[in-house]
C-alpha cells in the first residue's frame, strides 16, 4: 500500500474511532500466584492473541515485564497518572480467537490496590480505557489494510491477465497474418499447379504423338525386313 492510500484510510479509521461507544472497564478481584488481588477487568472483542500482544507492549513502557501464562508484572511499574511512586502492577489476561479479558491491579505499596474511589482509580481507569481504543483501532487499521492490500492484489492480479490477453490479441493478428500469408502462398502454389497439369497434358499428347510415330517407325522397319 503507497504512504497516500495508508494515510486516507487511517484518517478515515481515526473518524469511525472517535465515533465509537467508549470500553467499559469494571473493578473486581482475582486471584495472581494464590493471592487474592483487586484490580480492573476489561473484556475486548477481536483478536485475543493480537489484544494480549498490544497489552504485553503496552506494560513494557511501564518498566521491566515478566511474564507466565498469561500472568505479567511490572515489579516498579512508572505511571504517574495513578501514583507519583513505583507501582506493583500484576495483570492477567485470559484469550479466545474472539476476545480478550484483561485484569490489571495496581498496588501502591504494601497491598494497597486501587480500587474504586481511591486514589489513581480514575486514572487507572482511563488508562485501560485508552489502551481498548488503540488496541481495537490497530486492528481495525491492520483489518482495513489487509483487505484494501487484498484488493491491491486483486487488481494487480487483472491488470497482469489483461496485459496476458493484449499480448494474446497481438499474437493472434500475427497468427492471422501468417495463415492469410499461407493461404496467399496457397492460391498461388494452386494456380501454378493447375497450369502445370495442363502443361503435362500438352506433353503427355505429345508424347504420345512421338510414341505412336516411333511405333510405326518400328512395324515398317521390321516389314522391310519380312519382304
Amino acid at each position: 500500500m503507497n504512504t497516500l492510500a495508508r494515510f486516507a484510510l487511517i484518517i478515515g479509521l481515526f473518524i469511525i474511532k472517535n465515533s465509537t461507544h467508549a470500553q467499559t472497564v469494571y473493578a473486581g478481584e482475582t486471584t495472581i500466584d494464590k493471592a487474592k488481588v483487586s484490580g480492573l477487568y476489561l473484556t475486548l472483542q477481536g483478536d485475543g492473541k493480537q489484544i494480549e500482544k498490544d497489552w504485553e507492549a503496552q506494560l513494557q513502557k511501564f518498566g521491566r515485564v515478566t511474564s507466565s501464562r498469561g500472568t505479567y508484572r511490572v515489579p516498579s511499574a512508572d505511571i504517574s497518572a495513578i501514583s507519583s511512586e513505583p507501582i506493583n502492577l500484576a495483570s492477567t489476561v485470559k484469550t479466545t480467537r474472539t476476545s480478550a479479558t484483561i485484569f490489571a491491579a495496581f498496588d501502591l505499596g504494601s497491598g494497597n490496590f486501587v480500587t474504586p474511589g481511591g486514589t489513581g482509580y480514575s486514572a487507572a481507569e482511563a488508562l485501560l480505557k485508552g489502551f481498548a481504543d488503540n488496541s481495537l483501532f490497530g486492528q481495525e487499521v491492520k483489518t482495513a489494510e489487509g483487505g484494501f492490500d487484498e484488493a491491491q492484489k486483486n487488481h494487480q492480479k487483472m491488470v497482469k491477465k489483461g496485459e496476458q490477453l493484449q499480448r494474446a490479441i497481438e499474437q493472434n493478428a500475427k497468427e492471422k497474418e501468417r495463415l492469410l500469408k499461407r493461404i496467399d502462398d496457397n492460391a498461388k502454389e494452386l494456380e501454378q499447379l493447375n497450369k502445370d497439369i495442363e502443361t503435362n497434358k500438352t506433353d503427355q499428347a505429345t508424347a504420345l504423338t512421338e510414341l505412336e510415330s516411333r511405333k510405326k517407325n518400328v512395324e515398317a522397319v521390321k516389314a522391310k525386313k519380312s519382304n
